[in-house]
């Protein structure tokens, strides 16, 4: 096993063996336990009581944190001409079609959102084989294909973050940044899981949350009781 760091063991020592925190609680306790050099992130792990093989119990959804990620997303907009201006004027960072599906059909993925129009997807499907494995693919389910194209923009600036559950039953999200109050974390949070709660499968049975935890880049995570969140 490695060793541990002196800032690992200080981080250890302030979570207590075997307690589950209240969500208020890890809030706080994430930044006490932080003590990275740059602006962590923090994560949420959630894994869930379904089996994500069977299609009626894929869990997949969007969350619109009432804080934003911390994170400056960059996003691509594939559209027509005459949305062009609608996009850019909603802060998109690239926008275009043709030139655009030529570069990425050349290797270039470098963006973390690409939102484009029911008219064009017949050009943008076949990006599939490439955008697909970088989670990048286009899809009306999130709201990534829409003639509201500057909508679409506004609120992925704003916030917005699609997730699924993996296929050992996690989901795996960002909840925003080490230097957000500890307020901001535990509503960001909490949005994340109650859409999560909305969402469980008819098909599920039994324990819906098995457990969840908060953790930042780099520090350990912190169990969190999953009674103490409300509405889930």
């Amino acid at each position: 096993m490695a060793r541990l760091t002196k800032n690992q063991k200080a981080a250890l020592s302030k979570i207590e063996a075997g307690k589950a925190y209240s969500l208020k609680e890890t809030a706080a306790l994430v930044k006490e336990i932080t003590n990275t050099k740059f602006d962590a992130s923090v994560d949420i792990d959630v894994r869930l009581g379904v089996d994500p093989r069977k299609a009626n119990q894929m869990v997949r959804g969007i969350a619109t944190l009432p804080h934003g990620t911390g994170k400056t997303v960059r996003v691509l907009v594939l559209c027509t001409p005459d949305k062009e201006e609608e996009a850019k004027a909603a802060g998109a960072d690239y926008v275009g079609l043709d030139d655009y599906i030529s570069k990425i059909e050349g290797g270039w993925t470098d963006v973390d959102i690409i939102i484009t129009m029911p008219s064009v997807m017949a050009k943008v499907g076949k990006l599939g084989r490439i955008l697909g494995p970088r989670n990048l693919m286009p899809n009306p389910k999130t709201g990534t294909v829409t003639p509201e194209v500057g909508k679409a923009v506004t609120e992925v600036k704003a916030g917005k973050i699609d997730f699924k559950v993996d296929k050992t039953g996690i989901i795996h999200t960002s909840v925003g940044k080490v230097s957000f109050d500890a307020d901001k974390i535990y509503d960001n949070a909490l949005e994340v899981l109650q859409t999560i709660s909305r969402l469980k499968p008819s098909a599920a049975k039994g324990t819906y949350f098995k457990s969840i935890h908060i953790s930042s880049t780099m520090s350990p995570s912190i169990h969190i009781e999953t009674k103490s969140v409300a509405g889930i």
